[in-house]
Order: structure tokens, then C-alpha cells, then sequence
């Protein structure tokens, strides 16, 4: 596994506050009126996919969720490309066709964000299938949230995967909500970790906001899977800065669980940086400027979307498979 140094941790604070600065902006523009159909945004919980994705490469594949722009820019997606496919340009990654909820990129090994709640499970575990028959030593990472858990197609993946030591990486987002119902109602157990232990493979719980923490779980995780040591299941405790959707009064956050007040009260950007620092990976001014450069790299791609043509009517007979 490789240890934290200079070169990832820039690269880490990096995606992190390339996904802060891009949901912000996916956030005005949606208030806006300039982005057809919902948003799911990521902000909060960037740490996990910044964390998992720094070990990976473009040969390895990802499946994403309805809350997937972080998981898209950690896997290395072209921002102006992402937010072109938002706004519904023809410069987008899947030409404007996929908007938010099913932005693409299998040239980068992003299988794609999925409106189907627990829809990238058997997505993973195919890819996961596939790296193995093909001997190479690629992996499949399944992001998912807690409310996935609870479809059977967690435990169908789960347990294909474990039978068949396939390399694939189960990475859990648990930010305390499926849309609206808390995770200690809907769920018997008290974590998702210890679910694995039915398929006999290893389950891990840790603090899904601290991103030295992730990348150092995650690369052990991975490492194990290219080895064909067979799959793991990593629950990442996080908390979401905004609601289920944009327009989510978010009502049922009360803050009164003490849990759920810590997990509100911290920025995983800020603390990234501020770790970054006190471990003399990255200087104080080093951290400003990627912080700057993320902003100018997000305002770039929003002056290109917005710049863009919408797709022409014909091409609405264009990629259609059946």
C-alpha cells in the first residue's frame, strides 16, 4: 500500500475541494433555474470518494449512486464535461442525455451514477467478475449509502462476490439518512460493517470524514483485492451537508442526537488541509493554493456549460440501443 506523502495528499485536497467547489456551484445553478431535473449533492462526505479513489487507476472501475458528482471528479472526470452533462449540454460526458443522477465515463472507469437505489451492486460484482476471468489485477469499488443496505441486491452482491473472491470493494457512505428515515430505525443492526461477517469477509467501521483514514483503509482493502484475497466491506461514517435533494426542507434533522451534531460540525476539507499541514505533507501556503486552484478550475467549467450548445434535436435518435 502506498503510504500518505506530498504528491497524494496534493492530489487528495485536491478532488476534496474540487467536489465542495463544484456541488456549491451545482447548488447555485440549480436554485437558479439552469439545470433540468433533481440533484443530489455530495458535499460532506467528500473524504470517502477522495480517500478510496487516490489508489486507484483508470484501469479499475467504480459504480456510483444518485449522489455520485464526488465519486465521478475523485475517479478523474472531466470537470467541464460534468458540469456541461448537469446543465444538459451536448459537450457533456454522456452528450447531455445522462444529467446528474447518470453521469458516465468507462473510458476513466466510471460505470456511472445510478437513480436505482442499490443499482451498482451487481454492476460492481460483473466488473469484479470480469477483471477476475480476464486475470488482471484491476479492481471494482461499489460506493453505496446506507439506505442501500437494506435492498437484497447488498446481499446478492455480497455474497456472489465472497464465493467467488472477486476483486471488489464495498464502500459504504453512511450518513445517517435514507432520504429521510434515520439509519437506527431502518437498520437491525447497529452498524453495516458487521453485516459482512454472513459472507464471511472482512467488515470495517471507521470515520468516513477523515480522509487520511479512508486512504489508508481503502488502500490496504484494494491492495488485498489485486492479490485476489477477495472482497471487503468498509462503512465510512459521514454526514451530508444538504438534504436528500435540493428543495429537501430536511425537516427530520434535529441535531439533538449528540452523533449526528458532531458529524454536522465538521468541514472533511478543512480538516484534510489542516492535518495536511500539521503532518508537514503539504505547508500552509501549498494548501491555499490548490484551495485556489479549485476554484478557478470550477468557474472554468461552469463558464464552459454555460457556454455550451444545448444537444440538437436529432441526436435525440442518436445511441439508442433498442
Amino acid at each position: 500500500m502506498k503510504k500518505l506523502n506530498k504528491e497524494q495528499a496534493s492530489l487528495i485536497l485536491k478532488k476534496m475541494n474540487d467536489i465542495r467547489n463544484f456541488e456549491a456551484e451545482a447548488k447555485r445553478l440549480f436554485a437558479a433555474g439552469e439545470i433540468p431535473g433533481f440533484v443530489h449533492l455530495y458535499a460532506g462526505e467528500e473524504a470517502i470518494a477522495s480517500g478510496v479513489c487516490a489508489h486507484l487507476t483508470d484501469d479499475d472501475q467504480i459504480t456510483s449512486t444518485h449522489r455520485g458528482h464526488g465519486h465521478c471528479i475523485a475517479k478523474g472526470c472531466d470537470l467541464d464535461g460534468m458540469m456541461a452533462e448537469i446543465l444538459g449540454k451536448e459537450t457533456g460526458l454522456c452528450k447531455g442525455k445522462g444529467g446528474s443522477m447518470h453521469i458516465a465515463d468507462v473510458g476513466k472507469g466510471m460505470l456511472g451514477a445510478n437513480g436505482i437505489v442499490g443499482g451498482g451492486f451487481t454492476i460492481a460484482a460483473g466488473a469484479g467478475l470480469r477483471n477476475k476471468y480476464l486475470k488482471t489485477d484491476n479492481v471494482a469499488v461499489c460506493f453505496f449509502g446506507d439506505g442501500a443496505s437494506n435492498e437484497g441486491s447488498f446481499h446478492e452482491a455480497m455474497n456472489l462476490a465472497s464465493i467467488w473472491k472477486l476483486p471488489v470493494v464495498f464502500v459504504n457512505e453512511n450518513n445517517m439518512f435514507g432520504e429521510a428515515t434515520p439509519h437506527r430505525y431502518a437498520s437491525s443492526s447497529k452498524t453495516i460493517a458487521e453485516r459482512a461477517a454472513a459472507y464471511n469477509i472482512e467488515g470495517i467501521t471507521i470515520d468516513g470524514n477523515n480522509a487520511a483514514e479512508v486512504y489508508e483503509t481503502a488502500g490496504k482493502a484494494i491492495d488485498k483485492a489485486r492479490k485476489g484475497e477477495g472482497p471487503t466491506l468498509i462503512e465510512c461514517l459521514t454526514y451530508r451537508d444538504n438534504g436528500h435533494f435540493e428543495g429537501d426542507e430536511q425537516k427530520y434533522k434535529t441535531l439533538d442526537d449528540p452523533e449526528e451534531k458532531a458529524r454536522n460540525e465538521v468541514n472533511p476539507t478543512e480538516k484534510f488541509g489542516e492535518y495536511c499541514i500539521k503532518e508537514k505533507l503539504l505547508s500552509k501556503e501549498e494548501v491555499a493554493e490548490i484551495a485556489e486552484k479549485s476554484e478557478k478550475d470550477i468557474a472554468a467549467a461552469v463558464k464552459y456549460a454555460e457556454d455550451s450548445p444545448i444537444p440538437a434535436p436529432e441526436s435525440l435518435y442518436e445511441d439508442v440501443f433498442a
